[in-house]
C-alpha cells in the first residue's frame, strides 16, 4: 500500500481551516438566525467533519473498500437516527392528572386521596 506524503504545510491548513470553522460556530452561536440556526450549525459540523474524514483520515487518497466502509458507517449511523427520532415522535404525552392544576403555592396535600379544591 503506498500512500502519499503530504506537507506539514497542507496539515496546517487543513487545521487552520478547522480552526475558523470552530470559530464561525461559536459567533453563529451568538446571532438569532430563527428557523435557520440549527441548519447552519449543521452545515459548519458538516463541513468540519468531511474536512476531518477526508484529509485526516485519509479517505480521499484510500481505495473503495475503505471509501465504501466509512459510508456505509454513515449510513448505519443515520438508520440509528432516523429510527430514535421515529421513536420520539410517536410516543404518546399523557395529558397532566385532574387535580394537579389545583396545586397553590407548590403546596400538596398530605393524603393524595383527597381532592385539592
Amino acid at each position: 500500500m503506498t500512500t502519499e506524503v503530504r506537507s506539514v504545510r497542507f496539515y496546517v491548513s487543513v487545521f487552520l481551516a478547522l480552526l475558523v470553522l470552530t470559530a464561525l460556530t461559536t459567533s453563529v452561536a451568538e446571532v438569532d438566525l430563527g428557523a435557520l440556526n440549527s441548519p447552519v450549525a449543521m452545515l459548519i459540523a458538516a463541513t468540519k467533519a468531511a474536512l476531518v474524514a477526508l484529509f485526516f483520515m485519509h479517505l480521499r487518497w484510500s481505495g473503495y473498500r475503505i471509501r465504501f466502509a466509512a459510508i456505509a458507517g454513515l449510513l448505519w449511523l443515520s438508520l440509528m437516527f432516523a429510527f430514535v427520532l421515529g421513536d420520539i415522535a410517536t410516543r404518546h404525552i399523557p395529558q397532566q392528572p385532574s387535580g394537579w392544576s389545583n396545586l397553590t403555592g407548590g403546596q400538596a396535600s398530605s393524603n393524595p386521596a383527597t381532592p385539592l379544591n
